[in-house]
């Protein structure tokens, strides 16, 4: 058992919080028993280490089970031990750590690509995690992330997406045009939100087309250049008194009007 919060393996551990660390290495930390069933069920193979207190393994023994039946290496941790190589305030007693997935754009994209979600210059990991989870449940193919996003695999990110960042492919470090260039190849149209945009209740067919959805800045919304880039420019109307949507929710309006559409 791992007893103090300031042994080595602690330490290199709770490293993978800093980017530097994480881009250094090629690895990540994943948090919580959900985040850790995902990648232990769907991409068991880029996990690395898997620690557990004692009342985390009573609680999720399968988790251990299938970890060391994969050939994970999993050791127990104290409380004050665990706590120390979380990232939240509250840790549930299990955290993992895991390779790195990054797919390369011209793998991740081909002609039978129906729906892609493209983040760029989103900054909060709350919202990038939240909008990988929304693809990821509308039946999105990938996510694509501008260098100018937040690091898909910041702590933060990978806990908001709850285990969909296992689910689906995601680039990152692309710029905008080589992203859109590659989408548009791909034959996927580029649609852009913004508050001036044509209604989207009124797009109607438009929606069934294979579609790449571009969000941009969670306070200064898209640029002008993703808007000279795009194909249309949508608004999601407000029919009450709210001044705005946030960048996740709408997202996901956006994401599930092209899955109905796409699914009939």
């Amino acid at each position: 058992m791992i007893e103090s919060a300031r042994s080595a393996v602690v330490k290199r551990v709770r490293a993978l919080r800093q980017k530097q660390t994480r881009s250094e290495t090629g690895l990540m930390l994943c948090e919580g028993p959900q985040v850790v069933r995902e990648l232990i069920r769907h991409r068991v193979e880029l996990a690395v280490e898997l620690y557990l207190t004692t009342a985390a393994h009573e609680r999720y023994p399968e988790l251990a089970a299938q970890a060391i039946g994969a050939g994970v290496q999993v050791e127990l941790a104290s409380e004050e031990a665990l706590a120390a190589m979380a990232d939240t305030q509250t840790p549930q007693g299990i955290v993992a750590v895991a390779r790195q997935s990054p797919v390369a754009l011209r793998d991740l994209v081909d002609t039978d690509t129906r729906l892609v979600v493209l983040l760029d210059e989103v900054r909060d990991p709350g919202n990038a995690g939240t909008v990988i989870r929304a693809a990821d449940s509308a039946g999105a193919d990938a996510a694509v992330l501008t260098g100018t996003s937040v690091d898909p695999y910041n702590p933060k990110v990978v806990r908001a997406t709850t285990g969909s960042l296992f689910h689906l492919g995601v680039t990152t470090g692309v710029t905008l045009a080589a992203a859109v260039g590659a989408l548009r190849d791909a034959g996927l149209q580029i649609l852009v939100t913004d508050m001036a945009g044509e209604p989207l209740p009124t797009l109607g067919e438009a929606l069934s087309r294979p579609t790449a959805w571009l969000f941009g800045n969670e306070a200064h919304g898209v640029s002008a250049e993703a808007r000279a880039l795009a194909d249309r420019v949508v608004s999601v109307p407000i029919y009450g008194a709210a001044e705005s949507l946030n960048l996740a929710t709408a997202a996901s309006v956006c994401l599930y009007a092209s899955a109905f559409a796409q699914r009939g």
